[in-house]
């Protein structure tokens, strides 16, 4: 990393305009005009490092992201998940599934994260990884008493006891459970609780970098700079506040 490096647009004040996805909807104010009101030549729209974030390498790896982009509980959350189905004697695929199953939650964009997290990952993981994190969304809604799997109670509490999951999320889950790697997928949901201090000691992303080098295609380039399908999706976590 190269702390160095001067930060873009010195000496005037960058004013951030929050994303669409995450006010509209709300009672939030639009706070767009107001902002964009204020451009002059002191003041300009967020473009490039925000000051006020961990500066990242100049070549992104997957650790990066866990230490410098995540928030904090979403990341104990899956490195004590990982580290559950590692101490388990769970295969690589399944502790890496579990590792990265909530990676857009922690630093990008809950709504429908499965999805999103299998597609951020997909280039760089085995296809079976990436389709037990994209149908653990489903899954996570869906009990399975054989398996030893109950419907969260979390759920109810966050959702209300009469919430039904949509259509789309009932189908893939009917979908999942046909499917030959359907316990991979499993897992993840029985692994994807909260342990909170449940464990001997505190869990680092630095204690999966076997299973990440094993496991994982850490691109030359760095993530986010090497033109694969899902690059834009990293450079968004680099840059959470560019204005476009």
């Amino acid at each position: 990393m190269n702390d160095n490096k001067t930060w873009p647009q010195a000496g005037r004040e960058r004013l951030i305009v929050p994303q669409p996805v995450g006010t509209v909807g709300t009672d939030l104010p639009d706070y767009r005009a107001e902002i964009m009101a204020k451009v002059d030549e002191k003041h300009v729209l967020m473009m490039g490092d925000n000051p006020a974030l961990p500066r990242m390498p100049d070549k992104p790896r997957l650790q990066d992201f866990f230490n410098l982009r995540m928030n904090p509980s979403t990341r104990k959350h899956l490195l004590e998940s990982a580290r559950r189905a590692m101490d388990d004697g769970r295969e690589d695929k399944v502790v890496l599934a579990c590792l990265l199953h909530d990676i857009t939650n922690a630093c990008l964009i809950r709504t429908d994260h499965g999805y999103w997290a299998a597609q951020l990952i997909a280039p760089y993981v085995d296809a079976e990884v990436a389709w037990a994190v994209k149908y653990h969304q489903a899954l996570r809604y869906t009990p399975d008493p054989a398996v030893g799997y109950e419907y969260p109670e979390l759920y109810r509490e966050l959702f209300g006891a009469d919430y039904e999951p949509p259509a789309y999320i009932k189908k893939d889950a009917e979908y999942a459970m046909q499917h030959e790697w359907y316990m991979t997928s499993r897992l993840v949901t029985i692994y994807d609780i909260y342990f909170f201090d449940d464990l001997d000691k505190p869990v680092a992303i630095e204690d999966f970098d076997d299973l990440i080098a094993r496991n994982f295609r850490q691109p030359e380039a760095g993530l986010g700079y090497d033109d694969s399908p899902t690059a834009h999706m990293w450079r968004t976590m680099i840059w959470p506040n560019n204005f476009l």
